[in-house]
């Protein structure tokens, strides 16, 4: 039998786990994937066990730079963004960047040229790095930004205006905190905006609802979630 898993915390809802799980039964497979719920204070020996035990696994948050440390070597594509949500052979892997680059690609209109993103995490190195790659040029925002970075209370009229899409990389909204959204004035979206949430648990987090109210486009993580897995599974097996 074959063995893979994910490492994050909290793991409260893993889309992972039931996809992959289906799929092994029904390719008729011999493999199990299960949780592993890691605290930061044990994320050291975890990660080892996990290298030493398991055929593959995927890293969520807020361990997918975290994780980068304790690997012998990342690929090209997770080497440039700085992230890592795959990994197999003690090499990591980001396919978080393709998952989300082909949900984005069809809903892109002519007129986009940036977009905010929200939140610095490793989430958002791999939807920075997508957005480049479709020749859309993002800035990240943040509570406490960096260099080349905005504040939420640095987002004016303008800003709104000349960034019509709006990617939420933040935990935000996620169950079971689904009161909660990035704090945007939603009042300057219209509907020229395109607002894409990496989250999909709720399928329409507070972020979205409140950018549908205004007209705009939007669309949650789910295609991105199975398209970032289908390609860690094309990993685990070449």
């Amino acid at each position: 039998m074959r063995h893979f898993g994910i490492i994050g915390y909290p793991l409260l809802h893993s889309f992972s786990a039931k996809y992959f799980n289906e799929k092994f039964t029904t390719e008729q497979i011999d493999a199990e994937y299960s949780l592993y719920p890691t605290k930061v204070e044990s994320l050291k020996l975890k990660v080892e066990s996990l290298l030493d035990t398991l055929d593959g696994f995927n890293v969520t948050l807020p361990y997918k730079q975290a994780i980068i440390p304790f690997l012998d070597h990342l690929d090209e594509t997770a080497e440039a963004i700085g992230a890592v949500n795959v990994v197999y052979q003690h090499v990591g892997y980001n396919t978080d960047c393709m998952g989300f680059m082909e949900s984005m690609k069809p809903m892109l209109r002519n007129y986009d040229r940036r977009a905010l993103v929200l939140g610095t995490g490793g989430a958002s190195k791999a939807v920075c790095y997508g957005l480049r790659k479709l020749g859309i040029t993002p800035t990240l925002v943040s509570r406490t930004p960096k260099d080349g970075m905005l504040r939420y209370d640095e987002l004016s009229d303008e800003i709104m205006a000349e960034h019509t899409i709006i990617v939420n990389c933040t935990p935000l909204g996620m169950l079971p905190d689904v009161n909660s959204c990035a704090p945007i004035p939603y009042d300057k979206i219209t509907a020229r905006h395109l607002l894409f949430d990496c989250v999909y648990n709720p399928e329409e987090t507070l972020f979205l609802s409140k950018g549908k109210a205004q007209g705009a486009t939007i669309k949650n993580g789910m295609e991105m979630l199975v398209g970032q897995a289908k390609a860690a599974w094309k990993i685990w097996n070449k």
